[in-house]
């Protein structure tokens, strides 16, 4: 399928995320703003909070029902917001193609909101278009969330959040001295 893509315009912002709430207002704040056929990518090592970001932008999105990891079923679906929230879980395939086989290229190109946990897996079919996050644990028990959007209409996105500035190495070396 061709979608069209505009190459070259990558835009890359930093948050940090102290609690499980701070996460889920990141979601929400993307759901939104995100829109029909938009793609979410999250990349991070096991309860790193792609599922807790997942329930924010569920919220965005007025997802009534509780947003839940499809670990073990690759997908669901929730449809009571204003746009469709299909949640996949790539973490169980085998790659590429038994994504293909599964159907995942329907959802990436559908109605709704596409947001793929693990992506890193099904790389290949991923649009060239798409928002990735990523999601990294903090000597802390904080998160590094960095947001990387590929192609204009998802820079125009992260442009249009209300995002933090995340601190400058010596502020973060003035926090630690006090």
């Amino acid at each position: 399928m061709d979608v069209p893509s505009t190459p070259n315009v990558q835009t890359q912002h930093t948050v940090m995320s102290h609690s499980r709430e701070e996460t889920t207002a990141l979601g929400e704040a993307l759901g939104r703003r995100l829109q029909a056929g938009d793609v979410v990518v999250l990349r991070g090592t096991l309860g790193a909070g792609k599922t807790v970001l997942t329930q924010g932008i569920g919220r965005g999105l007025g997802v009534r029902e509780a947003v839940i990891s499809p670990t073990f079923t690759l997908l669901r679906e929730y449809y009571s917001g204003r746009l469709p929230l299909y949640h996949v879980d790539a973490y169980r395939l085998a790659g590429p193609a038994e994504a293909h086989t599964f159907g995942l290229d329907e959802y990436l190109y559908g109605d709704g909101v596409t947001v793929v946990e693990w992506g890193e897996r099904v790389e290949p079919l991923l649009p060239p278009d798409r928002l990735e996050i990523e999601l990294v644990y903090g000597a802390r028990g904080e998160r590094q969330i960095t947001l990387t959007a590929a192609g204009l209409h998802y820079a125009e996105l992260l442009r249009g959040l209300d995002l933090p500035t995340p601190p400058t190495s010596s502020q973060i070396g003035d926090e630690e001295a006090r």
